[in-house]
């Protein structure tokens, strides 16, 4: 009698373990694991973006400095959706930095930290966090392939340079000798840096802008000494990469070219034989000098927080459409292309 009721009694006792284990024992199979790894703070490496130093701050104002795990330079994402020009969102429920649109938030400045210096830190590895650049989900795969993941260090999301490189559509370079990482050019893969071969592009990669002008001149029958160019950029179009490519001749011809930047195809041209033709007997000002007109008028403000500047057509008039962003503020500029003259000129407060 006595050994029936210990039966069951130590039924009762694992009945209960066993519908636990049954429950717990899928989840804890699809979790994703957040791992703490030791990296390294590296406020001794410079980081050179299309020829220009960059530092980094956090949305506090405080310096942030590149980590170095594995081999693999990592720098925070959120700064670098300033240099983008892209808003950053994140999602706490869904772990979700969303980079897209144009950004409104004025960039954030800050003073430097001096007295950081090289150390080892924990960082988190966080293959649970989602990346999406303008509506498309994003992964990174080092140079053989393998997915890598975001690191999280004091409330910062990093990505590795490479992976930056990619969404800027940049080549990565590397000076050991003076522990620079260079960010330039068109993108290519973990190689860094490619001469001859006549190939259009890096395999994996993505055309160079000149690549890109040359195609869009080809197409166009012109030189590059017979025309102005007004944009050249990279950038996103549902969900491709794409070269948006504008410039005009001196005999009043605009050329408005979209490119696939992977494979080079020319996917839209728009043609308009009159929208920079300059009066009679005169010239339109160069870009730089409508850069140095535009600057003159917002105090403090450099060339690296202009966010547009395009020649465009006002009522008949040729004119330069620039806007400035900076301490907190964007600023909206309209000057006349050939004169110099600024016709409008409107502000308003931008919030982080």
């Amino acid at each position: 009698m006595q050994t029936s009721l210990l039966k069951k009694l130590a039924l009762r006792c694992a009945l209960p373990l066993l519908c636990a284990a049954l429950l717990l024992g899928p989840l804890t199979e699809n979790a994703q694991a957040v791992s703490a790894v030791t990296a390294r703070l590296r406020p001794d490496f410079t980081i050179v973006i299309d020829g220009a130093e960059r530092i980094f701050y956090n949305a506090a104002g405080q310096q942030v400095h590149p980590v170095e795990y594995a081999g693999t330079t990592y720098l925070p994402l959120r700064a670098i959706g300033e240099l983008m020009g892209k808003n950053v969102d994140w999602n706490q429920d869904t772990k979700t930095a969303t980079l897209g649109g144009a950004r409104t938030a004025a960039p954030v400045s800050g003073t430097r930290d001096a007295a950081a210096r090289a150390q080892d830190i924990s960082v988190e590895i966080r293959d649970d966090f989602t990346i999406v650049v303008d509506g498309t989900a994003r992964t990174f795969a080092d140079v053989n392939g393998k997915t890598v993941y975001p690191l999280l260090y004091q409330g910062s999301t990093y990505l590795p340079v490479r992976a930056i490189g990619g969404l800027m559509g940049k080549s990565v370079g590397w000076d050991g000798k003076t522990n620079t990482v260079t960010l330039s050019g068109s993108l290519v893969t973990d190689a860094d840096s490619f001469s001859g071969g006549g190939t259009d592009k890096p395999a994996g990669g993505v055309l160079s802008v000149e690549d890109a002008k040359a195609k869009a001149l080809a197409h166009a029958g012109l030189t590059a000494g017979q025309v102005t160019f007004t944009e050249q950029k990279l950038d996103w179009d549902d969900g491709r990469q794409v070269y948006d490519i504008e410039f005009y001749t001196g005999d009043s011809r605009e050329y408005d070219y979209e490119i696939d930047a992977v494979t080079g195809e020319i996917r839209s041209v728009d043609y308009d034989a009159e929208s920079y033709a300059p009066p009679a007997g005169q010239t339109v000002i160069s870009q730089d000098r409508a850069r140095e007109i535009a600057l003159a008028k917002v105090p403090g403000a450099s060339a690296a927080d202009i966010r547009k500047l395009k020649l465009d057509r006002d009522d008949g008039r040729q004119v330069y459409e620039v806007e400035i962003i900076y301490n907190h503020r964007e600023y909206e500029l309209e000057i006349d292309a050939v004169t110099g003259a600024v016709l409008e000129f409107e502000s308003e407060s931008v919030s982080h």
